[in-house]
């Protein structure tokens, strides 16, 4: 499993998690969305699932579901700020496509 996760991204998770003190990590996926088939999504763990994959990285807990790890493996996590603007930025090396549809 090779999900890497920027020094900037791990600093808002960790922020996140310290406002939400029963969260058990942070829950990285994907949903069907759009005209590319996924997008990803990123939220708080409130519970661990017998199909969870759990990995710890740096201290920070990231759960995902066993059936979305081919899909986002090799997957980086950035976030970054643009103006007053703010957002996790994916890049994934397997994605074939992305929805210019907005």
């Amino acid at each position: 499993m090779a999900i890497q996760i920027t020094s900037a991204a791990r600093e808002r998770m960790q922020a996140f998690l310290a406002k939400q003190p029963d969260a058990l990590g942070v829950r990285f996926g994907i949903k069907r969305t759009g005209c590319s088939g996924f997008g990803y999504t990123v939220g708080l763990a409130s519970a661990i699932a017998d199909n969870d994959q759990v990995f710890d990285q740096d201290g920070l807990r990231l759960v995902i579901d066993a059936k979305a790890l081919p899909f986002v493996d090799g997957t980086e996590i950035d976030f970054q700020r643009s103006g007053l603007n703010a957002a996790f930025v994916f890049r994934n090396p397997n994605a074939t496509g992305e929805c210019g549809c907005g």
